[in-house]
């Protein structure tokens, strides 16, 4: 029901019958047909209006008169109102003026003695005062004269005239010398016309005359017929006619039998033919109802009622009686097709109008809100009975298929296939993606008749009585059916359901929710949709990023350990940047799909809830890539122990790790792999996190800073750093040191020799050497690593050997130079990487060995350091953290450098 037409203006605003009218305004019609009714100042004037647009109709004014309303009824808007108001008026017009209107140009009647002028427009132009108006060009408001006078009117011929109004119209200007002057004209002007009475008499003494003679000659012959006809005369003549006829009857008595026999035969035809409509109504009716033509039969039967209703004749009975019976079997025909779903709503208010034209008991309309509601209800079970039978049938029938996918791992989400509509291969759709479908499709074909036809009954526009207290019964129906489908819809959604197909659900709840909308349904109504929308929306969200975790989680099997990025940290492999692109295409599609708001719909993160839960969901993501840089790490742990030789001495056996590889394209070892996460993981913590953080607040999701323990949820990955820290250096340094008291005393040498020292002893040589592998197997992954971990090594290092040189108990004087010369070259050319707990070790070291006895020892030793320097130089500058470009050069060669 649209709104009701307002006017707001006309053009003339006055006008006699028949004047063209413009009649603007609001809501005036969406076309002719709507409009119904139009009335100016109480006159329907629907036969000449002519509807333009909404906004604009022309329409002729009827013979109205003051003032009163413009009303316009539509069909889609009722009656409506009028700001404004017209005033109709009647003017006596002559012939020579035109009119909408008949002007009888016979000659009118005079108040003067019966005489006659020669044309209305000469009485009236004619002034009864004698006055001249031509000067009076501003004439009296109109408005004004009706205030003063009323009913009153200033035209001499009319009825109702009033001295006042005629002064004022036609001399409200004038003095009062010349009203003074007028009224002695028009007095002399009535006793003149007292005067010409006997001057006509007088000119016309012959014709008077005349006329008497024939009264008198009349009189004469009525007397002469008196005596020769007595004073009855027509009693004879009746007489002679009664006498006539008695002659006649006896002469014409067989024809008039035959003539009435015929006159009855011809009436009894004429009957049948005036009633043949009554004796062929029961035909009529089988014929019409085969066809579909009800409200033909309606009519036919109304008409019948209305003609026959109270008829005594018997045979008319019997016809009516067999025409109620037909009636009757009509009637429970069209409740029968009252009943049957599904239907179309025009053709279900036809029905209802005929029931409620035919008197039925009971209230139709009600009936068939009713029946529509419970069939609704009923949809909507037989689409969830039947998609979860089916689908149970199919998991019974296919439990090896079941199994077999069961042991497979999820497969991974393609983001653009996510995109892609499903609607393309509905043979595919999962039984509970179908079942969602369906019962959208059964809600948006039913519920907007359901609500349209309450809307229809409870506004009358099915011509029946309406009940108030049923609307809230209506409503509740509404409400009962909108939410039978929306936990319908919900336990569907509850069970396993894959990201996949919650965004498809989604998007065909949204399509269903959308048209509803403009159904104008109570807001009660909506929420009950709205709110599983915004559940299924955390629902969506909550899956896509699960299954993002599974897809993190998955990504060990991508892992090549092939560095690929350089930055000036180190290289990294490509996995930190396949785990940043699962985030952010995740984060994207989510935005795209399920942040951003439908109609109707709130902001998904208002909530604080929800935030918490946005919060966890990207904890599940950093938590699995924690898992899968765990996994990684550590998946050589057990291959490693088994390749691992009882010796790792150079002097005893080549170590294993720095062993060169037979095959090419043998994969890392497990130390390259630790080195590699490690590297990974830094990448990860410095650059790939806050990098997703600033790009998931750009993209409008809450701010991760502000979340609670937020600082605390990278902790997982701090602690698996840790961890593949101490396992690579469990690899490196503790075999490394492990070899140094092997390697000092090899051949059972001690310190208490005299021979004259030449060089560092092997042991001291071999720690450089391993320091120097160690250091290039770092600097080639991950130069920021260096110092983390040779700071460690170099700790342990002098740890074993302030150690290992207090338990020497005999030192000679070459021992002293050789011992003092091994410790200071060690730590100066560690100094880079020493912490100030090696230094106190080196120190400690030093203090157990005893000071030269001697200068010249003190000599020996410079000058044994300075020789040993020079010829050590290139594995001395391996380990200085900033050198020339032959030291990067012999760097990125670790194997030459051992060697060396």
């Amino acid at each position: 029901m649209g709104p009701p037409p307002v006017v707001t203006g006309i053009s003339p605003k006055e006008g006699p019958p028949g004047t063209r009218v413009i009649v603007r305004g609001e809501f005036l019609g969406n076309k002719a047909q709507d409009l119904l009714g139009l009335t100016i100042c109480g006159c329907d004037c629907l036969l000449s209006a002519e509807w333009k647009s909404s906004n604009k109709i022309i329409a002729r004014s009827g013979p109205c008169k003051g003032r009163g309303d413009i009303i316009v009824t539509t069909q889609s808007g009722g009656q409506g109102t009028s700001t404004v108001q017209f005033r109709g008026y009647h003017e006596t017009i002559g012939p020579m003026k035109e009119s909408a209107v008949w002007v009888e140009e016979a000659p009118m009647q005079t108040i003067v003695w019966g005489r006659r002028t020669l044309s209305p427009t000469n009485y009236q132009q004619e002034d009864p005062l004698g006055l001249s108006v031509e000067g009076n060009d501003k004439k009296f408001p109109e408005d004004e004269l009706i205030e003063l006078f009323g009913d009153g009117s200033g035209d001499l011929t009319s009825e109702k005239f009033h001295p006042g109004w005629f002064l004022l119209q036609h001399h409200h200007a004038t003095t009062l010398e010349d009203l003074k002057a007028g009224l002695a004209y028009l007095r002399r002007k009535v006793n003149s016309q007292k005067e010409g009475q006997l001057s006509f008499l007088k000119a016309n003494v012959g014709a008077v005359m005349e006329q008497l003679d024939t009264i008198m000659s009349l009189k004469d012959q009525f007397e002469a017929d008196m005596k020769s006809y007595g004073s009855d005369p027509m009693e004879k003549l009746e007489k002679a006619i009664k006498q006539s006829m008695s002659e006649a009857n006896k002469l014409f008595d067989d024809v008039l039998a035959r003539r009435d026999r015929a006159d009855a035969t011809r009436n009894a035809l004429a009957v049948m033919q005036r009633y043949k409509f009554l004796f062929c109504m029961p035909i009529n009716i089988e014929r019409n109802i085969k066809r579909g033509n009800y409200d033909l039969v309606i009519n036919d039967y109304a008409r019948v009622k209305n003609l026959f209703k109270n008829t005594e004749v018997e045979v008319f009975r019997k016809v009516l009686e067999e025409i109620d019976d037909r009636i009757s079997n009509f009637k429970v025909l069209l409740r029968n097709k009252l009943e049957q779903m599904p239907f179309n709503l025009e053709e279900r208010k036809k029905i209802i109008r005929n029931l409620v034209n035919l008197d039925v008991e009971g209230d139709p309309a009600w009936d068939a809100i009713v029946s529509h509601a419970n069939y609704l209800e009923k949809s909507v079970a037989s689409a969830v009975h039947e998609h979860l039978d089916s689908s149970a049938k199919i998991s019974v029938n296919s439990d090896d298929t079941t199994n077999s996918r069961s042991s497979k791992s999820t497969p991974t989400i393609n983001i653009k296939h996510l995109r892609m509509q499903k609607n393309n291969n509905n043979d595919n759709l999962p039984s509970q993606i179908s079942c969602v479908e369906t019962i959208c499709d059964i809600v948006i074909e039913q519920l907007p008749d359901l609500w349209r036809l309450g809307q229809s009954y409870f506004t009358g526009q099915l011509h029946v009585a309406v009940d108030v207290e049923k609307q809230s019964h209506f409503k509740n129906l509404v409400l009962s059916s909108m939410q039978h489908a929306m936990e319908a819809m919900k336990d569907t959604c509850n069970h396993d359901v894959e990201a996949l197909w919650l965004l498809h659900i989604l998007r065909c709840i949204r399509q269903m929710y959308a048209s509803l909308i403009h159904l104008d349904l109570p807001s009660d109504a909506l929420d009950i949709f709205g709110s599983f929308i915004l559940d299924l929306r955390i629902q969506c969200l909550v899956a896509l990023f699960k299954q993002g975790a599974d897809n993190i989680t998955a990504l060990s099997r991508k892992e090549t350990w092939q560095i690929e990025y350089l930055n000036e940290d180190g290289g990294v492999t490509k996995l930190p940047y396949l785990f940043e692109g699962i985030v952010l295409e995740i984060s994207k599609h989510a935005r795209e799909t399920i942040v951003a708001c439908g109609p109707r719909e709130g902001p998904l993160f208002n909530n604080t809830a929800h935030q918490m839960l946005y919060h966890n969901t990207i904890k599940t993501l950093f938590t699995s890539f924690a898992r899968c840089l765990q996994q990684l790490a550590f998946s050589g742990c057990e291959e490693a122990m088994d390749n691992d030789e009882t010796s790792v001495s150079q002097l005893i056996g080549s170590p294993s790790g720095y062993k060169s590889k037979t095959n090419k394209h043998q994969g890392p070892t497990w130390e390259q792999c630790l080195l590699i996460s490690l590297s990974n993981i830094r990448y990860t913590l410095n650059i790939a996190l806050p990098r997703i953080e600033e790009s998931l607040k750009a993209q409008g999701y809450p701010e991760l800073s502000t979340a609670v323990g937020w600082s605390s949820d990278w902790t997982q990955l701090k602690t698996l750093d840790s961890a593949v820290l101490d396992a690579y250096l469990e690899r490196r340094c503790d075999p490394l040191v492990g070899t140094i008291e092997p390697s000092m005393y090899l051949g059972g040498l001690e310190w208490d020799f005299d021979t004259e020292p030449t060089h560092l002893k092997p042991y001291a040589q071999e720690i450089l050497a391993n320091l120097i592998a160690v250091h290039a197997e770092v600097r080639r992954v991950a130069p920021a690593l260096l110092e983390r971990i040779l700071s460690h090594i170099v700790e342990t290092i002098a740890e074993e050997l302030a150690r290992l040189m207090s338990c020497v108990t005999q030192f000679r004087p070459a021992g002293i130079v050789q011992a003092r010369t091994d410790i200071i070259l060690l730590r100066n050319a560690l100094q880079a990487y020493s912490t100030s707990r090696a230094r106190s070790f080196f120190e400690e070291a030093l203090d157990a060995i005893p000071q030269p006895a001697s200068r010249e020892d003190r000599a020996r030793i410079d000058s044994l350091l300075s020789k040993i320097t020079t010829c050590m130089r290139l594995q001395l500058l391996c380990l200085v953290n900033e050198g020339t470009e032959n030291i990067r050069y012999l760097t990125a060669d670790p194997e030459r450098v051992t060697t060396v």
